[in-house]
């Protein structure tokens, strides 16, 4: 039991790494300036994204602040956005719509979808 609870551990901090790695890259951010952006040293995420160190919750929640997403986002790999910052902005406008303005976005979407096809 206590084994497979570390596999676990390892395989969400795993995750962690790689999602930071990707949303930075996405942004077209370095590690350095992410690391400074931050308020740390140069340092900071390669060491995150190496495994060499880990970041607490208040920093992994200020470093998802700092890539555009929200943790919700950040956690679910599912959800990828090209224009992550974007598309939470365009979610959160939604959020209080009734169904009829839902239904005539969801058409547009749509429309401008067969377009590109």
């Amino acid at each position: 039991m206590i084994k497979r609870l570390v596999e676990e551990a390892y395989m969400d901090m795993e995750f962690i790494r790689r999602r930071i790695t990707e949303l930075r890259l996405k942004r077209g951010i370095s590690e350095y300036q992410l690391s400074y952006d931050l308020g740390h040293s140069k340092n900071y995420i390669h060491n995150i994204v190496t495994g060499y160190s880990q970041p607490s919750v208040k920093e992994l929640l200020a470093l998802i602040e700092e890539l555009g997403v929200k943790p919700k986002y950040f956690f679910d790999e599912g959800t990828e956005f090209r224009e992550p910052q974007l598309a939470h902005a365009i979610i959160e406008g939604i959020h209080d719509m009734d169904s009829k303005d839902l239904e005539s976005i969801l058409m547009m979407i749509e429309r401008l979808n067969d377009k590109r096809k």
